[in-house]
């Protein structure tokens, strides 16, 4: 098991598993760096991320799921997606979200992306709800359970205020709206997963919570493969 890449792991999915969306109950386990073991096998319990991160390892031929390659290729993109093949991925989710409602996946044998934007918008059922009208709730939940990018303002020893551009409907699909303020946490009960942030930094932002310092490459890799989602699902204004 790959300390690095559980540790990467955690950083991502702390937030939804604070809010009690996905993963096992006490996430603050998640934020206890040097139980790494614990969080390779809490990471086992995220049945959703787990899923991609076993076909990503299989189809690159690595046998650690946590490997750090194979994480950073689901939460943020890399070239590991390149070599995951649509189909068999609609497979392998057919298999592990079987009698799930909702969503557009069953239908992406020829777009379907080993990432984090394609569990959000495809597998699950909110993209579909906003034709016609942009319905507000269905947006605010996939403007913030998707992997975003903002620019640190300020920053204190737990909070940070960032500048981002959330998702807008726009009459016919979503584009960045304009830059808004925000204030993040990337520290919880004084447990945190980075070394701080500072003002200029780029971070990757899921739902209230900095994940993590952002390399400009890895900026691009984010907002990329969320377009290439959205593009395939006819939501993407150019």
């Amino acid at each position: 098991m790959s300390a690095e890449g559980a540790l990467l792991f955690a950083r991502y999915a702390y937030p939804p598993n604070e809010l009690g969306y996905c993963g096992p109950a006490d996430a603050a386990a998640l934020l206890r760096r040097e139980a790494t073991a614990d969080i390779e096998r809490r990471a086992r319990q995220f049945e959703g991320a787990w899923c991609y991160l076993q076909f990503l390892a299989e189809t690159a031929g690595l046998p650690d799921p946590l490997d750090v390659r194979v994480v950073e290729a689901y939460w943020i993109g890399n070239e590991l997606l390149d070599l995951a093949d649509p189909a068999a991925l609609v497979e392998r989710l057919t298999d592990r979200f079987r009698g799930q409602l909702g969503g557009t996946w069953r239908e992406a044998a020829q777009r379907a992306l080993a990432h984090h934007s394609f569990q959000v918008f495809e597998v699950y059922p909110w993209a579909p709800l906003l034709r016609p009208d942009g319905n507000p709730t269905a947006l605010s939940v996939l403007d913030r359970c998707r992997i975003r990018t903002g620019v640190v303002l300020t920053a204190g020893s737990e909070v940070a205020t960032v500048r981002s551009r959330p998702l807008v409907w726009d009459g016919t699909g979503t584009v960045a709206g304009d830059w808004q303020e925000e204030t993040v946490r990337f520290s919880a009960g004084g447990r945190t997963l980075i070394d701080g942030v500072s003002p200029g930094d780029r971070v990757a932002l899921h739902w209230d919570w900095v994940c993590d310092v952002l390399t400009d490459e890895q900026v691009r890799r984010i907002e990329s493969f969320e377009e290439r989602t959205r593009a395939g699902l006819g939501l993407l204004v150019p």
